[in-house]
């Protein structure tokens, strides 16, 4: 099972996952993740430059079109039937046609804080940095936005709630600065935001702040695996020093654990690979999840934005 690596320089491959034959088979700039989604043929990779497909295992990619270039987010619908791209500046598409064609999703644009979702730090627009499905409800579309908070649609994207009430307001550059919704369960979310690291457990009505007392507020994405909940963050303004966190408890109590890299490489994406835990660093580090800690698996010559088998 081959390894694909979404980077600030296009995508990478590892054929045998071992870190040791990597090459770049998607020269697509700037790629925010790479995701598989049952039900749906291929890996898809969101960039900069255009939301791209691949059906044999990374080696060949086409352009689906989505009518705006900067692509930040993908998810697919359980049942196949729709598949939901976000972008940059903050608009949402449906595709009826696994892919062929796209549709706007007009409902997104009426959210009452829509006219607040800007910043200066992103060309004063912002992007729907993360989107989340889940199999117990089909229906429900999760949305983060960067900035501006998460927001639910509970008939596939047509209508939507604001649910951001909770979430961080701390100051102009992170209000509602969402980088990540990790979907746990139809009503249950953890939230990577520039400010902290939230649950839900009743699809964003409430929130509850989970790094409390910590001195790493900055989070980029968290992940659960098995039972435990992983997760790393920065110091602000976003810079190192940069920690690692885990979780048995769902959240409840963290430890901190040491990994290579650290300080300086902070860890910004997760996948698991055969029952092995994965994660991929800005300075381009893949590490490992093995009994006794992290080692380094390999190196790829761009930060690391995504990671998933294929």
């Amino acid at each position: 099972m081959s390894l694909l690596i979404g980077t600030g320089d296009g995508v990478y491959r590892s054929a045998s996952g071992a870190l040791d034959d990597v090459e770049r088979v998607l020269d697509s700039g700037v790629t925010l993740r790479v995701r598989t989604f049952e039900h749906f043929e291929g890996v898809f990779a969101t960039s900069k430059t255009g939301l791209y497909r691949s059906v044999d295992g990374g080696t060949t990619w086409e352009n689906l079109g989505v009518p705006r270039e900067e692509v930040f987010s993908v998810v697919g619908s359980p049942d196949g039937a729709r598949l939901y791209a976000g972008t940059h500046p903050a608009h949402l598409y449906v595709s009826r046609d696994q892919g062929e064609t796209w549709d706007e999703l007009d409902g997104f644009q009426e959210l009452p804080s829509q006219e607040q979702w800007h910043t200066p730090r992103h060309r004063d627009s912002a992007h729907v940095r993360s989107l989340g499905v889940h199999s117990d409800a089909p229906e429900r579309v999760i949305a983060g936005i960067e900035v501006g908070g998460v927001h639910v649609s509970e008939d596939n994207g047509e209508t939507w709630s604001e649910r951001r009430d909770g979430l961080p307001e701390r100051g102009d550059d992170l209000q509602y600065d969402v980088h990540h919704v990790l979907v746990l369960g139809a009503d249950e979310y953890v939230v990577s935001c520039g400010g902290g690291l939230y649950r839900t457990h009743d699809a964003g009505r409430s929130w509850r702040r989970l790094d409390t007392g910590s001195n790493y507020p900055y989070f980029q994405e968290a992940f659960a695996y098995r039972g435990r909940l992983y997760a790393a963050a920065e110091t602000l303004p976003p810079s190192p020093p940069a920690a690692l966190f885990e979780s048995v408890g769902g959240g409840d109590s963290f430890e901190s654990l040491p990994y290579p890299g650290e300080p300086d490489e902070f860890v910004v994406a997760w996948t698991a690979v055969g029952g092995r835990i994965l994660a991929g660093t800005t300075k381009g580090r893949v590490i490992a999840r093995e009994d006794d800690g992290w080692i380094t698996l390999g190196r790829v010559p761009a930060g690391i934005g995504s990671l998933t088998s294929a």
